[in-house]
C-alpha cells in the first residue's frame, strides 16, 4: 500500500509497505485522518530513522477488531499510540505515559510500528478507543493532541483567577491555552515568534493576549503587567530561550510546566528556580483516562477541536505541509492528513 515515509533531511518519499495483518492482541484499522504533530517535525528535520512512516494522532474504522469483543467492523476508533508494558509501577499507578518502554514500540514512532500516513494500520487492541458517531473524523484525529494539552494543565493544577502564560502557539500551546480558561484562569497570554499564530490564538478565543517572543520590551512589559510573574508558565516550545523565559516570567513560588521537548542539552539559569522555589513539572503525554476523557469532552461539544484544523490533504501533501509548519509565518498549526484522498 501506498505511504509517505522520511527519506532524508526534511524530505518524505511516497512509497509501498506492505499491507498490515491482523495479528494476536490487535486491532486492524483503516485510517479516515491522521494529524501532523510536533514530535514528528523532530523526525523530520532530523532525516531520521529514514523509512519511519509516522503518524500517532489518527481516526479510522475497524476492519478486523482482533481480540476485542467490544468492537465490530467499521467501528469509528482512535487510540493511544504508545506501547506500555501493562506491568510496572508507571503503568500499575495508572501512568503509562512513562512507562520505560512506552515509546520503544508506539505507533508511528517506530520502525516497528508504521503510523497512519498510510491507508492501514494495526494498534494493541488495549488502546484501541470506540469514538461515537457523533464526533467527525477530524475530532477523532484531534483527540491524541487534545490529550497532551489537558494533561499538562491538570498538571499544572490552576486555580480560578490564576494569571497564565502559554509560551509557544503551535497546537499544544493552543489547547493548553483553552484548558487554562476553562479552569477559570483571569488571564491566559500566550508568548510567540511567528506573529500569525500569535494573532490566531486571539481570535480562536483561546488567548486573551498575545506577546512577540523577539520583542526585548515583552518581559519587562509582561512582570509589570502581572505584578512580578504570572502564576503558571507552560512551556511548549522546548528550547532553551523559552525554558529561560518560563522561570523568567513566572512568580516567586510559582510553577512551570514543561511540555515542549528537545532531543538535545537545554541550557538553564536555573539560579532562577532556585531564588524563586519554583515548582518545575515535566509533563508528557496522557493517562488512559485523560484520553478517554478528552473523547467525551469533545463528544460532548464542550470544547470545539475542529477550530484548530487548517488544512485536510493527501499524502502527495504531506511534504509541502511540514515545510508549511515550520515556515515561521504561516498561521497553520493544526493540518490533517487523509491517506485515502
Amino acid at each position: 500500500m501506498k505511504c509517505v515515509a522520511i527519506k532524508e533531511v526534511k524530505k518524505f518519499e511516497i512509497t509501498d509497505i506492505p499491507e498490515p495483518t491482523i495479528k494476536e492482541g490487535r486491532v486492524l484499522i483503516n485510517v479516515q485522518k491522521s494529524g501532523i504533530c510536533g514530535s514528528d517535525i523532530h523526525y523530520w528535520v532530523n532525516g531520521e530513522p529514514k523509512g519511519l512512516v509516522m503518524g500517532h494522532e489518527f481516526c479510522g474504522t475497524v476492519i478486523d477488531p482482533g481480540n476485542r469483543d467490544d468492537l465490530k467492523v467499521r467501528d469509528r476508533v482512535t487510540a493511544l499510540p504508545i506501547s506500555p508494558c501493562g506491568k510496572c509501577e508507571a503503568c500499575e499507578s495508572g501512568n503509562p505515559q512513562y512507562c520505560a518502554v512506552t515509546w520503544n514500540n508506539a505507533v508511528g514512532l517506530s520502525l516497528e510500528n508504521s503510523g497512519a500516513l498510510a491507508p492501514k494500520l494495526s494498534v494493541r487492541s488495549d488502546m484501541v478507543v470506540k469514538i461515537p458517531d457523533n464526533m467527525s473524523d477530524e475530532e477523532g484525529a484531534m483527540v491524541e493532541p487534545t490529550a497532551v494539552g489537558f494533561h499538562a494543565v491538570r498538571l499544572a493544577d490552576i486555580k480560578v483567577g490564576d494569571k497564565v502564560l502559554v509560551i509557544g502557539g503551535g497546537i499544544i500551546g493552543l489547547v493548553s491555552a483553552m484548558f487554562a480558561k476553562k479552569e477559570g484562569a483571569s488571564l491566559v497570554a500566550l508568548s510567540e515568534t511567528n506573529s500569525a499564530r500569535g494573532e490566531k490564538s486571539v481570535s480562536l478565543n483561546v488567548a486573551d493576549e498575545w506577546y512577540d517572543a523577539k520583542d526585548s520590551n515583552t518581559v519587562p512589559t509582561l512582570l509589570e503587567k502581572t505584578h512580578g510573574g504570572f502564576d503558571v508558565v507552560i512551556e511548549c516550545v522546548g528550547n532553551a530561550a523559552a525554558v529561560n523565559s518560563s522561570f523568567t516570567l513566572v512568580k516567586q513560588g510559582g510553577k512551570v510546566v514543561l511540555v515542549g521537548v528537545s532531543t538535545d542539552a537545554v541550557n538553564i539559569y536555573s539560579v532562577m528556580a532556585v531564588m524563586k522555589e519554583l515548582t518545575v513539572q515535566g509533563a508528557i503525554a496522557y493517562t488512559k483516562e485523560e484520553f478517554r476523557k478528552c473523547v467525551d469532552l469533545i463528544a460532548s461539544k464542550q470544547i470545539d477541536v475542529r477550530k484548530f484544523v487548517d488544512d485536510i490533504v493527501s499524502l502527495e501533501g504531506v511534504q509541502a505541509s511540514y515545510e508549511r509548519l515550520t515556515s515561521g509565518v504561516d498561521s497553520a498549526v493544526k493540518i490533517l492528513v487523509d491517506p485515502n484522498k
